[in-house]
């Protein structure tokens, strides 16, 4: 089932602005490098990595990335700055930063969080739509833990509030970390889940059962078997 999703930002910024992308198109380079097999000493043989893992690849390539705004430059994981001329928009209440802060106070009693850290808010400048009934999920972008931040995860229903910014909240992980994120890394990567959902419990019997071991053996007999048989081809 395919569904819309519309994103606007304001018009003086459409062309200073990087554009949220599939996720497709933000796979990292690290993958892109990455052998698809490597010798495992535990099995003493070649095995596949991650790179020939269908869900794997396809959680990283699904969706949609949303975009840091602007270089950011960092010192030692504490210190942010950034150098953004941007044109004058008429919406005068939306931030020209890239990012600002959460008090460490809203962290209080969050078992992942230091005490006294502080959140990082990546600011978006892009609106989100969807349709009636849809709502969207904001999470850290799909194993993605070479990022040195960890963005937190939020359920916001776009397809009501889509003449407001989403921003998503991060933790800074790597206190030593120095460089320059560039403009476009990645910041949340975003799903249309739809709200309305119902399940079912059955047990495995008669032809379900037959299909289970159908399955198994597809999956057994030969490498790629999910891949061949059960993959969508849309991905």
């Amino acid at each position: 089932m395919s569904i819309d999703i519309t994103f606007r930002c304001p018009p003086e910024w459409q062309d200073v602005l990087p554009r949220p992308i599939s996720g497709r198109q933000g796979l990292p380079d690290w993958l892109k490098t990455m052998p698809s097999e490597a010798h495992s000493a535990l099995l003493g043989q070649d095995v596949r990595t991650v790179k020939q893992c269908p869900p794997f690849l396809d959680a990283m390539g699904g969706g949609w990335m949303m975009p840091l705004l602007c270089d950011v430059t960092v010192q030692d994981g504490l210190t942010f700055s950034w150098d953004w001329d941007l044109p004058v928009s008429r919406l005068d209440r939306l931030t020209r930063a890239p990012l600002s802060w959460h008090p460490s106070a809203q962290l209080d009693g969050v078992p992942f969080a230091e005490p006294g850290m502080a959140a990082l808010k990546f600011n978006s400048a892009w609106t989100v739509e969807v349709p009636k009934g849809w709502s969207v999920l904001f999470t850290h972008p799909v194993n993605r833990l070479d990022l040195p931040f960890q963005t937190l995860t939020g359920l916001v229903d776009c397809d009501a509030f889509n003449t407001g910014f989403v921003h998503f909240p991060a933790l800074w992980q790597d206190r030593d970390w120095t460089g320059t994120l560039p403009k476009g890394t990645p910041v949340a990567q975003l799903w249309p889940v739809p709200r309305a959902m119902t399940a079912h419990f059955e047990t495995l019997e008669g032809p379900y059962a037959d299909q289970v071991e159908e399955t198994l053996d597809l999956i057994g007999q030969a490498r790629g078997g999910y891949r061949k048989n059960h993959r969508a081809s849309d991905h």
